[in-house]
């Protein structure tokens, strides 16, 4: 078999998986704020969707971020709340109060 004829298959393989990906990840447009909160808790770490070209990590606690970094309640626009409470986002301690 010729080896380019190999090489179709895995293309097409590699371009179904980086589609998985990209709806792999929750957008948090779509969602209640309590469906994001509990989403959270029960993950631990979620990554969502924030707007059509970005994301934010949101994390249930501390033990969900680099040892040197603090927390920080992190907002986002859900279905029914512009301004909801999702979790915490890990900061540098020296940045907690700059936004």
């Amino acid at each position: 078999m010729k080896p380019h004829v190999l090489l179709i298959p895995a293309a097409v393989l590699s371009l179904l998986s980086a589609a998985n990906v990209a709806e792999a990840r929750p957008d948090l447009r779509q969602m209640t704020c309590a469906q994001a909160q509990n989403m959270v808790l029960r993950n631990g770490a979620v990554v969502f969707t924030t707007g059509q070209y970005t994301y934010s990590r949101f994390v249930a606690n501390l033990r969900y971020c680099e040892r040197d970094k603090a927390l920080a309640p992190q907002y986002g626009a859900t279905r029914d709340n512009p301004q909801c409470y999702v979790a915490y986002e890990c900061k540098d301690p020296d940045l907690l109060f700059i936004d």
